[in-house]
């Protein structure tokens, strides 16, 4: 699907970014790229809708090289999401999601079908959502805006360069979950960079693992965990591992709350991951102790309990 043959880049600075670069990425794989600052990974992402020119090498897409693409052909079948969202704020949601099928001449009608479609796949109901404007929603639900209008024009591939970074935990565990299952829908390539360890081990069906501009290792989650190539990738996934750390729910209760009625309930034993899963749904849950519900669980307070613990380095 997408082939890197000895590619290399090397800026007019003299900096090296990219050096001889040999990877392939399967066509409706998963496909994570993670390393250290300055470690090649968006100039590597950057390079395939030729955003950034490679200096040496080929790059070739369904065996074509993207330089025997016309440039805006190339770009208009190449999704792209990026950490700062850049909805245009003039517009309404569903004239940011038709900006590419407006410029590849679909009709109204196939747009304005288009457009429910992809509000309705990521959860937003498209008669509430898309005469809104950017400035009306949630960073979250921009996010999910960013994400279908990179898929408005089903293109093959879709390019995400740290696209969840700027969000709270809260929001982007949930935004983690919704594109793990859109993908099991659309089954799209999609080539995703990340500086955090934990997301990429959660959502890569394989994952890259670059320092100075090279590849390191590259594997499925349980090769890079239990096989990893050298201490560089044991201790790079250790060090990234530090926000999955054990933490005690009895310490983030807020007590019991008379006025909630139909609450999710959770045992006290659940773990992080089980509480953040909970909570992205609801504001807060019950926490169940032998048969009793001995308080609950606010998004807020465990926010506060998470950086309290991060900045005391209590973590396991």
């Amino acid at each position: 699907m997408i082939h890197f043959e000895n590619v290399s880049k090397q800026f007019d600075d003299g900096t090296t970014a990219v050096k001889q670069l040999n990877l392939t990425i399967y066509k409706g794989e998963f496909f994570v790229l993670i390393g250290p600052s300055g470690s090649g990974k968006t100039t590597t992402l950057k390079m395939i809708n030729r955003l950034i020119d490679i200096s040496e090498g080929t790059i070739l897409i369904n065996g074509k090289k993207i330089s025997d693409y016309d440039i805006h052909e190339l770009r208009w079948n190449i999704g792209y999401v990026l950490q700062q969202i850049a909805l245009f704020p003039h517009m309404t949601i569903e004239e940011n999601i038709a900006v590419v099928p407006e410029m590849k001449r679909w009709g109204k009608e196939k747009i304005g079908e288009r457009v429910d479609e992809l509000l309705e796949m990521v959860g937003l109901e498209p008669q509430t959502y898309k005469h809104r404007k950017p400035s009306e929603l949630s960073g979250g639900q921009q996010q999910r805006i960013g994400v279908v209008r990179a898929l408005a024009a089903d293109p093959e591939i879709i390019l995400m360069d740290e696209p969840f970074s700027a969000l709270d935990p809260i929001s982007r565990e949930k935004l983690q979950d919704d594109i793990l299952n859109l993908q099991k829908t659309i089954k799209k390539t999609i080539v995703f960079v990340t500086h955090d360890m934990q997301e990429a081990l959660k959502l890569g069906d394989r994952i890259c693992i670059m320092k100075d501009g090279e590849i390191v290792q590259v594997g499925t989650r349980d090769e890079l965990i239990y096989h990893p190539i050298n201490d560089f990738v044991r201790e790079f996934i250790g060090t990234n591992n530090q926000r999955d750390f054990h933490f005690d729910l009895e310490k983030v209760l807020s007590g019991v709350n008379k006025e909630a009625e139909n609450i999710p309930v959770i045992p006290v034993t659940s773990s992080l991951q089980q509480t953040l899963e909970a909570l992205s749904e609801q504001d807060q849950v019950g926490i169940d102790k032998d048969g009793e519900i001995i308080g609950y669980v606010t998004r807020q307070t465990l926010i506060q309990q998470l950086s309290s613990s991060l900045k005391e380095g209590a973590v396991e």
